[in-house]
């Protein structure tokens, strides 16, 4: 497996060498939790194909969409969690099939102090997820659900390199965080104004 190939980071082959040394590969299928809320992290994940989808629950099990992380991509909530021995504040799902290298924690902080590179990766993710979290907080505080489903469909669309996406309205709500009638009634005036195309399971973007 080569590394110095993954966005965000560029790996030297000795850190390339370093991360394969220290790491474990595993597979997940598509919808395999990889991380629950709650949960203690003792490793930091580094995708190294597919992309995990990050979420957050309420009290009553309602759910978010917070952001994704793509091929070479790590979750930076991970390195926070495991660096200060806490639970995870979300849970990451895989999106698709999704291959991970794992990274324990106290190798991860090793790295750090011998590679500068390696901080600033992390810094590099840190700053992109803050931002992705600023996006959410805007959308959820200032737009209309209807921009916000269309934003959602635009960024599936962009991820999967697709004008079409497979997608059920119970799992768009979801990860809205609103309810299915909402979603399919937004959906329906956004067909009828010609912006999507719905079919079975499936969301065209026009």
């Amino acid at each position: 497996m080569e590394l110095g190939q993954l966005n965000e980071f560029k790996a030297t082959p000795e850190i390339n060498e370093q991360l394969m040394a220290f790491g474990t590969v595993k597979s997940f299928k598509e919808g395999d939790v990889i991380l629950n809320e709650n949960a203690y992290t003792n490793a930091i994940p580094i995708v190294t194909n597919g992309s995990i989808r990050v979420m957050r629950s309420d009290e009553d099990g309602r759910e978010i969409l917070l952001y994704y992380i793509n091929k070479g991509e790590s979750c930076i909530m991970s390195f926070l969690g495991g660096l200060h021995q806490d639970t995870s504040k979300v849970k990451a799902i895989a999106e698709e099939a999704t291959e991970i290298l794992f990274i324990p924690i106290e190798k991860v902080i090793s790295l750090i102090k011998e590679y500068p590179q390696w901080l600033e990766y992390i810094f590099r993710l840190y700053h992109k997820r803050f931002e992705e979290l600023l996006e959410v907080i805007n959308a959820v505080a200032f737009k209309k659900m209807d921009e916000r489903i269309l934003n959602f469909i635009q960024k599936k669309c962009e991820m999967a390199q697709s004008k079409t996406i497979s997608i059920t309205h119970e799992t768009l709500s979801l990860e809205l965080g609103t309810a299915r009638v909402v979603v399919s009634r937004l959906l329906k005036q956004m067909e009828d104004a010609g912006l999507v195309k719905l079919g079975r399971n499936k969301i065209t973007l026009l």
